[in-house]
């Protein structure tokens, strides 16, 4: 045999060795990164889906909460991982959102990682504390503009979702609002307090007080009302055009991620958010399952990042 021959010979074994082992892919757990605390949306998506994975893999998929710089640690050690399967990550609109906070990040939001698909819709809510005098959007707006600067909206922190939505609000609508910051969750206790008055959430973490009327709903940040409350109106609807704060989750793996260890977590996901349980499980929490092709959620990210980039640089939002 040539050594030409010899050689191609062996590249074929590798090749199809190669190709043996994603086919067989997972052969031991998957780790599921989540980069916020137990309790939050991104979390809970991961678990009602690890839940059904665990089954379809036939392979535990462990959930593991890395909290911190706002997604970046689990973010950062994701992109850093084995690009071999075994380590994905539920990521939020935070994963487009910090490009534009952070002067500088330590993995880039496209280039090292491969989308697998976007998992879940979220409706977001403007609702306000019980005791301010106001039923309606009109009717905040022009409390607002009557006390420029004397009204307070709370937020998950610096940067994330209700911090985006109140800026955004606060742009259309040519008010000003005094931003207060929470960790995580924390806001909803504020707000039930009566710490500040106004606050965008989603129902995962307000449905509760609503529902007890600890906190009244002005309308919602979809370009839809919801079905779960069909008489709340959208926030464009009530009066402030081009508003829209939509949540959205998904899951990424490591960038060169084989790609039939990526079809194969596809597949398994789109599965499992068919299913009449995860679909009504995700209607309770005001979420719709998605399920769209890698390429899909890819250009929601992008798309993502340069929304966002606007309203953080007219905002002067920056956390470093």
């Amino acid at each position: 045999m040539s050594s030409k021959a010899f050689v191609a010979l062996a590249l074929t074994g590798i090749v199809c060795v190669g190709s043996a082992k994603a086919q067989d892919y997972p052969t031991k757990p998957v780790r599921f990164l989540v980069p916020f605390p137990p309790g939050g949306a991104t979390d809970v998506f991961a678990r009602i889906l690890g839940q059904k994975l665990n089954d379809a893999l036939a392979q535990q998929l462990v959930v593991d909460n890395r909290p911190g710089a706002g997604g970046n640690i689990a973010t950062e050690l994701v992109a850093r991982s084995p690009a071999d399967g075994y380590t994905i990550i539920m990521v939020g609109p935070n994963h487009a959102v910090n490009v534009s906070l952070y002067q500088k990040l330590p993995f880039d939001p496209i280039a090292d990682f491969s989308p697998v698909t976007q998992v879940a819709s979220v409706q977001t809510f403007l609702v306000v504390h019980p005791s301010l005098p106001v039923r309606s959007v009109k009717e905040l707006i022009a409390l607002a503009k009557s006390k420029p600067g004397e009204l307070n909206y709370g937020s998950g922190g610096n940067g994330a979702p209700g911090h985006l939505a109140g800026e955004m609000l606060k742009m259309l609508a040519g008010i000003q609002m005094v931003h207060v910051p929470y960790k995580g969750v924390g806001s909803i206790i504020g707000l039930v307090r009566g710490d500040h008055s106004v606050e965008f959430n989603n129902l995962i973490s307000v449905g509760a007080q609503i529902k007890e009327g600890k906190v009244r709903v002005l309308a919602v940040g979809d370009s839809k009302r919801t079905a779960v409350m069909p008489d709340v109106p959208t926030v464009a609807e009530a009066g402030v055009p081009g508003f829209e704060m939509v949540q959205w989750f998904g899951v990424l793996v490591p960038a060169a991620t084989p790609k039939p260890a990526i079809g194969k977590l596809h597949g398994e996901m789109v599965k499992a958010l068919r299913l009449p349980d995860v679909k009504q499980r995700f209607h309770q929490l005001g979420a719709e399952p998605v399920g769209n092709t890698s390429e899909e959620f890819a250009a929601l990210i992008r798309s993502e990042i340069i929304k966002w980039a606007k309203v953080v640089k007219t905002a002067g939002i920056r956390l470093d």
